[in-house]
């Protein structure tokens, strides 16, 4: 049963994916509803909902100008940690799927585009898992590395300290970097309300 839901909300995500209009990504425009219950995979999925909203909007209409922006020869370029967030949204991700994460070293190379919209089908996806969820899921959501030297697991709570925030603090680095570069995050973003101003 659990493997006919997961497999249904990935053919939803899949359909409402390929349903999208007039350049909108399907997701995180606005924030979806919030769950109907309070359980802690519930909590877990509004907080990648927050995240994935901000991302949205943090990441909208970036020009080529603010992708390559620095703050200092020692930083990364807004380009560099949109990398890195995508890279994070993988391992939320795979912690949802039950997936380990596994670096080939030959990682595809996509267009800032495509992995902003990568990016947001990952944190939809894990959002989606964890609502769908029927108790007591986190402890086998686990976040797994795979290399060559074996394997590290960690418990999801390292994925909410870990990758979860630490993708949140990306974000809030990339909407800094994009003031900076003279390209301002949309002033009609309500990030209590998850959707714009009228």
């Amino acid at each position: 049963m659990k493997h006919l839901s997961t497999f249904l909300i990935l053919l939803f995500i899949t359909i409402t994916s390929l349903q999208a209009q007039d350049n909108k990504l399907p997701y995180y425009y606005q924030i979806p509803d919030y769950p109907e219950k309070y359980t802690a995979e519930t909590v877990v999925a509004r907080m990648i909902d927050g995240l994935g909203f901000r991302y949205y909007w943090g990441t909208d209409s970036l020009t080529e100008n603010d992708l390559k922006f620095k703050p200092s020869p020692e930083a990364r370029t807004t380009g560099e940690t949109i990398d890195h967030i995508y890279g994070l949204s993988k391992v939320i991700v795979n912690a949802a799927l039950k997936k380990a994460n596994e670096r080939s070293g030959e990682e595809p190379k996509y267009s800032y585009e495509e992995k902003r919209e990568r990016t947001l089908q990952n944190f939809r996806t894990a959002s989606d898992l964890l609502k769908a969820c029927e108790s007591n899921c986190l402890i086998d959501m686990t976040v797994v590395f795979k290399g060559k030297n074996g394997q590290t697991e960690f418990p999801f709570w390292n994925n909410i300290n870990g990758p979860i925030a630490d993708a949140i603090w990306h974000v809030g680095q990339v909407v800094t970097h994009r003031r900076t570069s003279g390209n301002p995050f949309n002033s009609k973003v309500s990030v209590l309300r998850g959707k714009l101003r009228e």
